[in-house]
Order: structure tokens, then C-alpha cells, then sequence
């Protein structure tokens, strides 16, 4: 249920008193939206998932899971330890569909581990009082780097039941060529069984890793039809929109990529090459996407099928419209307020309403048409 719909929750989330500046409407191209906030008082907010009761559980990267309810916040124990330098930490939690029968929540952070930290995944049990994770097992660890960069980190459930993971090349920059290398998880997407199993795509690949040259995707999500998407960070610009056909497909980072170095200088041999996939967007300046949307259109149908992605440096949420050309691939609205300050996460919640995270405001915030 990562991405997926709870039942409504009456705008009583809220941890503090919503005040003038947690509130406002948004003018859009569909119409005047509403923005209120439901749950306030986070530290670095990085994902946040439904329950199918209409709880939320909330994760902040320094370690700590929440459960909002109508009742309040209720601090969630039982998870694993963290490495929780630059970007790492706790990050993603997704709810699997199952969660009814199960009451099972996925994990994925930063672990600390002998040469620094690794990108990892695992679940537990969430108790019957949603205070514990009960038997919590870390299933997937990648190979350690120094340093806190890039350590991708979504994860989401695929229609056939599989868990994804998404990771980053760890900050090895574009001299590095660990996401090029099959053998490494980093820059690479990962594909396991839901008892964390995974098996090697090709002889010399390491097991589990099923796409390469990937910079730092940061958002996830399937579309309706079974599509994969994700957005990931180029460097000075070349931020991607990229879908997922093609177990094996190569994704160019940092052979190919439509930004430039921090220092201005060009990045490997350009923006395409025989062999090496081309985003279906990209953004150039980089926006630094997060948190993946294909919305439903049940409370905007103008919004049918487009998505939607947070932005952590430019202050906006980004629409695209797939239906739309335009020179950079889709034609893009940016919906922007003084709520929507570096968005780390973006779902679809109760009703049609979008969800998002302010990482700025420490915020959740529901966003629907005015009245």
C-alpha cells in the first residue's frame, strides 16, 4: 500500500495548532487548491505511508517512526539502528497491500556498517497497539561507503508482490564508475522476493540489482498499467523522469547525462549513446526531485494519469503531463506556495486528496480542490 489509499482521516492529525503560515491556497491550472496541514512538529520528514484503517506512519530521517492517528502521535519502537550522517538515516517506509492480514511495514535506511554506511531494506511486524515493530529483520544490505551521500532508498511493492529498492551511486561523483558496474548495488535498482530472496539478473551482476547507471533516485512509483517510474538527481542539472521496461537496461549515469559537473565541467561523453537509455524528462536546472506520484484524477480529473514530484531545492511541486510534448519531454506546471518548501515525499491519500511532505516546515500537508 506504498502510494496507496487509506479511509478518510477528518483533518485531525494535526500535532500543533495550524497556524496562518501552515495553511493557504494554492492558485493552480485546475483551480484554486486548499492546503492545510495535518500533522506538524517533524524533524526531516522522509516518507510517510496510509494504513488501511486511515492511520499514517511517518518516518524522520535521525531514527524515529510515527503512527498519527486520530488520536495524536505515537512514537513506533523496535526499529534498527541507523547511520544517520549527512543523508542517511531512517528513510522509506512502505505498507504492503497484504497489511491487513499481515501487519506488515517495510524499512529502508541507511545501516551502519564496518567502512561506513549501506544502503539497506527489511520488515517487521507492527504491534496491535502501533507502538512496536515486533521481529524486525534488516533482509537486504548493500556493499558500505564512506561519507553520507546518495543513498537512494525508495522502496514500493510491484503488482506481482515483488519489493523494489532503489539505491545511489553513494557520492563517488562522475569520475566513479560504480553504477556502471554490475557487480556493485550502487546506482542500481534491486529486485527481491517478499521474504528478501534475491537471484542474479546475469553471470557477474550482483544478485538482486536489475538496471544500471542510476545517479540517486529518489522517487518511485508503478503506474496503473504496471509501468515502473522514477525520478532521479543529476548533478548541475540532468535530473530524470525514467521508466522501467527492461530488466538489464542501462541508464547512461555518468556515462551520459544532460547536466554538468558542480565545477561547470562536462560529464562523460554527453547525452546519449547506442545502448543507454533516454529519460522520458529530465530538468535542467536541476530541481532535485523526490517522492513519486501517477495520479487518479478521482478529486481533479483534469489531473488524471499525470505526475507528480516534490522539488527540494526550488520551493514547488512539479506536474507533468505525459499527454503534453514538450522540449524537455512533458509539459510542467509548477505548483507552488509558501507550504511547499523542499517537498521530500508526494502521495496520493484518502479520497483523491494529494499528500506531501515539507521536510522546510517539518509538515505533512493535504491538498484539495477549495470547497
Amino acid at each position: 500500500m506504498r502510494r496507496g489509499l487509506g479511509h478518510l482521516v477528518s483533518g485531525v492529525l494535526a500535532l500543533a495548532p495550524v497556524c496562518a503560515a501552515a495553511q493557504e491556497v494554492i492558485q493552480t491550472s485546475a483551480g484554486p487548491m486548499r492546503v492545510v496541514a495535518q500533522a506538524e512538529g517533524l524533524d526531516e520528514p522522509w516518507a510517510f505511508a496510509f494504513l488501511p484503517d486511515g492511520a499514517i506512519l511517518v518516518t524522520e530521517r535521525a531514527g524515529r517512526l510515527s503512527l498519527l492517528t486520530q488520536a495524536g502521535r505515537q512514537e513506533v519502537s523496535g526499529l534498527p539502528a541507523v547511520f544517520a550522517e549527512g543523508q542517511g538515516g531512517l528513510l522509506d517506509v512502505m505498507v504492503p497491500r497484504d497489511f491487513a492480514r499481515s501487519r506488515e511495514v517495510w524499512l529502508s535506511f541507511a545501516a551502519p556498517v564496518e567502512g561506513g554506511g549501506a544502503t539497506a531494506a527489511g520488515r517487521g511486524r507492527l504491534s496491535a497497539d502501533g507502538t512496536r515493530l515486533e521481529g524486525f529483520e534488516t533482509l537486504f544490505t548493500a556493499e558500505p561507503y564512506a561519507g553520507g551521500r546518495h543513498f537512494g532508498a525508495r522502496l514500493l511493492e510491484a503488482p506481482d508482490g515483488a519489493i523494489w529498492l532503489t539505491t545511489g551511486d553513494r557520492g563517488t561523483g562522475p569520475d566513479g564508475m560504480e553504477a556502471q558496474d554490475p557487480a556493485k548495488v550502487a546506482g542500481k535498482l534491486v529486485r527481491m522476493a517478499r521474504d528478501g530472496a534475491v537471484t542474479a539478473l546475469k553471470p557477474g551482476w550482483a544478485p538482486g540489482v536489475q538496471t544500471l547507471g542510476h545517479r540517486n533516485i529518489q522517487g518511485a512509483a508503478f503506474a496503473p498499467d504496471g509501468r515502473l517510474l522514477t525520478v532521479e538527481h543529476g548533478a548541475r542539472g540532468g535530473d530524470e523522469l525514467n521508466q522501467i521496461t527492461t530488466s538489464g537496461a542501462n541508464f547512461g549515469w555518468p556515462v551520459i547525462t544532460y547536466g554538468r559537473n558542480y565545477n561547470f565541467l562536462p560529464i562523460g561523453e554527453g547525452t546519449a549513446k547506442p545502448g543507454m537509455e533516454q529519460p522520458l524528462h529530465y530538468w535542467d536546472p536541476s530541481i532535485a526531485p523526490s517522492g513519486l506520484m501517477v495520479y487518479s484524477g478521482r478529486l481533479v480529473p483534469a489531473w488524471q494519469g499525470d505526475l507528480f514530484t516534490g522539488s527540494l531545492n526550488s520551493g514547488f511541486i512539479a506536474r507533468l503531463d505525459p499527454e503534453t510534448p514538450a522540449e524537455t519531454g512533458y509539459a510542467e506546471e509548477q505548483i507552488a506556495g509558501e507550504t511547499t518548501g523542499r517537498v521530500r515525499d508526494i502521495a496520493e491519500g484518502p479520497e483523491g486528496a494529494i499528500w506531501f511532505l515539507s521536510v522546510i516546515d517539518g509538515a505533512l500537508y493535504r491538498m484539495e480542490p477549495e470547497g
